[in-house]
Order: structure tokens, then sequence, then C-alpha cells
């Protein structure tokens, strides 16, 4: 486990580089693109594609213990529905997709995005099972499991449970089989179509949800996977983010130094600033920002930095341009670093703290909240 934790947080840091290019220059092409053009709706699912894909890192960073989980409640019929479209639009016609989704089944605690994967990898299975010709029928209900259901789980309490079931007709599985596909690694699937990993994240998910997952399998009548999550005794839902067209983002005319030892993402992040109306200027070295902060600490109204770079990291930048400017308001972003999470970067007063993948609109937004706050300030500060 420690030795996957250490592939996942190197994985982490340079895909999310990646998918930072790929959403935020699908995002600059929207902005090039007439409302009216075809290419449009191209990139909006690109721009989806490289969301659910940071869904994926976040998915293999708690598999290794290496992400925080919030859990909110949401409707996991909303996020059902929302698989069940997306692969629709994926998976080969010669699947029939059975749904019985249970609209009024009630919330659960949960991290949104990775019941989104549990449903996705069993759903995935379930077509390679079939071999990609067959019926996956997908369930969504409110049950109650009693004493007698939970005698291998004792942590888990008798009472109302939203049951999720992913069932296919394909080829099944024997007893052998079954007692070993949550065992990471372990696969039936040919060289290449597979890591094995797939069921073990699913379990992963759900028991760190306090829910069970139970599997029904026969050789040549297919598999049933019942999944159980403990329903909310609130019907209050947290607010879901999801792959919509882009809202108006905020502008500006400030100065702001961004910094960060990847030239692509530099000039991609230039482009969509500069569209903002932000003045701009862009090192790619920490310690090449250092020295054009020294010789102008006044010319600049914000730094943006990244945090693994050569020689100096983001925090060892910030801790030097407030060395020499106290004030001067600093956002700090990462691809995955296990040196600095979100409450030491606001211990050392670092205003932002983001992990990317980050979008246009989250740093536009947290960009004008700095300046507006600055302002608002500023009044307080000269009465004193």
């Amino acid at each position: 486990m420690e030795a996957i934790g250490t592939l996942a947080g190197g994985i982490a840091h340079d895909f999310n580089n990646i998918l930072t290019a790929i959403l935020g220059n699908a995002e600059l092409a929207l902005d090039y693109i007439p409302e009216n053009s075809p290419a449009r709706n191209c990139l909006d699912l690109i721009r989806e594609a490289g969301i659910r894909a940071s869904d994926l890192v976040r998915q293999i960073l708690s598999f290794s213990r290496k992400a925080d989980q919030e859990l909110l409640p949401i409707q996991p019929s909303v996020v059902v529905k929302e698989v069940v479209k997306l692969l629709r639009s994926t998976i080969p016609t010669t699947v029939e997709i059975r749904q019985n989704i249970d609209p009024e089944c009630g919330t659960t605690l949960a991290d949104p995005t990775q019941i989104h994967q549990v449903l996705m990898n069993l759903c995935a299975n379930a077509v390679y099972a079939m071999e990609e010709k067959g019926v996956l029928e997908i369930c969504l209900e409110l049950t109650t499991l009693g004493a007698d259901d939970l005698t291998h789980r004792p942590d888990m309490m008798p009472g109302a449970y939203i049951r999720l079931s992913v069932g296919d007709t394909g080829s099944g599985m024997d007893e052998q089989t079954t007692k070993r596909i949550f065992d990471p690694f372990f696969t039936t699937k040919e060289v290449g179509r597979g890591t094995g990993m797939g069921l073990a994240v699913v379990h992963g998910i759900v028991t760190a949800h306090q829910g069970m997952i139970a599997v029904d399998s026969t050789p040549g009548q297919g598999t049933t996977f019942n999944v159980y999550f403990a329903k909310a005794d609130s019907e209050e839902v947290a607010p879901m983010e999801t792959g919509q067209p882009l809202p108006t983002v905020p502008t500006g005319n400030e100065r702001i130094l961004f910094v960060d030892d990847d030239e692509g993402l530099v000039n991609m992040w230039k482009m969509i600033l500069d569209g903002l109306g932000y003045h701009v200027a862009t090192k790619t070295s920490s310690q090449e920002a250092l020295e054009v902060f020294s010789s102008q600490p006044e010319a600049f109204d914000l730094v943006i930095t990244d945090q693994t770079m050569p020689g100096m990291t983001g925090v060892e930048l910030a801790q030097e341009l407030m060395g020499i400017r106290p004030d001067i308001p600093i956002i700090l972003y990462t691809g995955y670093s296990s040196k600095v999470s979100i409450k030491e970067a606001q211990d050392m007063k670092i205003r932002k703290f983001f992990v990317k993948p980050v979008e246009a609109r989250q740093l536009a937004m947290a960009i004008r909240e700095i300046f507006d706050e600055n302002k608002a300030l500023r009044p307080m500060l000269s009465s004193l």
C-alpha cells in the first residue's frame, strides 16, 4: 500500500498538470468559437471528460489514502442518472441498458465523484463480462437491512439503506473467483485490458463510506453487484458541480506575477488572464521570479505560483516574497504535493490553495475575491 501510495502521488502530479493544459486550452478555444459552431459541443465534451479524469485521479489518491474525503448529503439518483446518460453514449449499442431508478429513495452522505466512479467501474466490468452484448441493469432503491443481513459488518447499524445494483447477463463467475475479485491487482482480463484495481478501488470507496458491497454470480447466468449506503436522516442536499457550460467569469486590470516551470501552462494562463484584462508577467523559474519581485516589489498586486519547481518550491518562494513584502497576496497551486495542505498553506498566510487541474472560472473567481477583499480593507486600515 505504501508503494501504491507513492506511485499514485507521482501519477497525480504529472497527470493533473496534463489535465490543467487540456481543460485550460478547451476553455480558451471556447472563447474563440462562435456560439452556433458544432465545435462548441466537442469542446464541452472535452472539458467534461477532463473533469471526470481529474475525479479519477482523486479516486486513486483516495484508494492509497493520500486524499482527504469530504462526505456531503447527496441524492444518489442524480449521480446514477448522469452515469446512465454517459454510458449510453460510450458503450456499444449492442448492450441494452435497463434502469429502475427511484428518485425518491432519499439522500446519503457521500462524495458524488466517488459514487460516480463506483458505478462507472461496475458498469465497465459488466460490459466486459458480456463481451459487449447483453443486458445491463441498473437499479437504485430504498431498502431495509436487519441484524441478520449485517453479520459480517458489525460496524453497520440495522436500518434504512439505499441499494445500488448493477446486474449483467454475462459469463458469471465461480465461487473461487468471486472470493478474490476485490483483491488489488487480481483480474480475469487478459494483458492490456485492465489493471485489476477497479473492484479493489470500488471496495475501498464503499468501505470508506461506511457502506457494504455484495456480489451474486453464477457461471453462465451473469453477475449482480449490490452496494448499500446508509440513508441520511436529513433530506437537505449539497450543491453538486457538473460539466455544464461556464458562467461569466469576473475580470480586472490588476498586475499579476505568474510562476510555473511548465512553459506550456505559463503561456496558457497568460492568455487566459490577459483575456480577463489583467496585466500578467510570467516566469518559468522560481529564482527568476524572486529576482524580478525583489527589484520591483510594488510592481505586482498578486503572485500565483506552482508548488513543485526545481531549485525553490512554491512554498519557499512565497516565504521569500512575503519576507520582502508581507502584504503581497499569494495563490499556491499544485499537481500533487505531500509537503503542503490547505491548512498548512493558510497557516503560512497564503491566500488561496488549489490542487490542479484548476479551471479558469475557479482561478478568476479566487483572484477577484482577493482583490475585492483588499479594496474593502484599505479604508479600514487607513482609518487606524
